[in-house]
């Protein structure tokens, strides 16, 4: 059969944009987004974890999802973080991003406590039943403190048509493998994403489809150069775009959370966004931010 996933190529998850006051910053933003596109990003993911969406309230991400969906304006895909802790709120989030016309929700583990594989098989089950869009699972056990194993993720895949993909955040390639191979068996066009920028090639060298990854809000030109050459079996561009990519990989331990570190990248590369991330956080310092650009040059 035929690989044909519904999702695949390189997605960013945006930073959100804000002011210094940390109001939403939607001009700026909107040049964010535009410059995604321009570069030949595959899709958009909000509120992910560099998102902050566990900062924002419902209603703010509600506005923010609208905002996206009609400036993109069907120009890349749209994915909508629907992450909380509680799964009243997660329900409203998703049924008001599949209202404003996002391609698919990315559901991350409820944290805290980490929940059980039953748990998770209800947890992620009431989001897949009460959308008839796409879901993407998110695997982040750093934070979340539960994984998604390769056996949970099938079981969810064949009870649930809709569970099309997910984005496994896990610092190891094995755990990536298994998932693609256990959930592929259910669903042949099941699509895996890496979390991780540096392991898109070895992401797809397993079956997977690409990355959701932080530094494409940097410079998502590389990795769209990354993406063309792999698949066009231009070997020599390849390297050289991964190779690029894993000296960026340095910008991440510049700050004290690397959401800011990421922001003060997209701002050293040209768009002049503040670089605010909600409390309780240390915000980024000026020498910090000078360490980041002498990384991007």
């Amino acid at each position: 059969m035929v690989f044909n996933p519904r999702f695949s190529g390189v997605v960013c998850p945006s930073i959100t944009v804000t002011h210094d006051d940390g109001t939403i910053d939607y001009e700026r933003w909107g040049k964010h987004l535009d410059h995604l596109i321009d570069a030949g990003i595959d899709g958009v993911l909000i509120f992910g974890s560099i998102g902050e969406f566990y900062a924002f309230d419902l209603q703010t991400k509600e506005q923010v999802v609208d905002f996206v969906v009609k400036h993109v304006n069907g120009r890349m895909k749209v994915f909508a973080g629907i992450g909380d802790t509680d799964i009243d709120r997660v329900l409203e989030f998703a049924k008001s991003a599949e209202k404003s016309g996002v391609d698919a929700v990315v559901a991350v583990s409820p944290y805290y406590f980490g929940p059980s594989p039953d748990a998770a098989r209800v947890y992620f089950g009431k989001i897949a039943d009460t959308v008839s869009i796409p879901v993407i699972l998110y695997n982040f056990p750093a934070r979340t403190g539960s994984d998604l194993t390769p056996e949970l993720v099938a079981d969810l895949t064949k009870n649930h048509p809709n569970i099309v993909g997910m984005k496994d955040t896990v610092d190891t390639i094995s755990h990536t493998r298994k998932v693609i191979r256990a959930a592929r068996a259910v669903n042949p066009d099941f699509a895996v994403f890496s979390g991780f920028d540096e392991y898109y090639l070895v992401n797809r060298v397993s079956g997977g489809v690409g990355v959701i990854s932080g530094l494409t809000n940097v410079e998502p030109e590389t990795f769209v150069t990354l993406r063309n050459a792999y698949d066009s079996g231009d070997m020599a561009t390849t390297l050289t775009a991964a190779a690029r990519i894993s000296t960026l990989m340095a910008v991440y331990d510049q700050a004290d959370l690397f959401i800011s570190a990421i922001k003060g990248a997209v701002k050293a590369k040209g768009l002049d966004i503040s670089t605010l991330i909600r409390e309780p956080a240390a915000q980024l310092t000026d020498e910090q931010y000078r360490k980041i650009v002498q990384i991007l040059s």
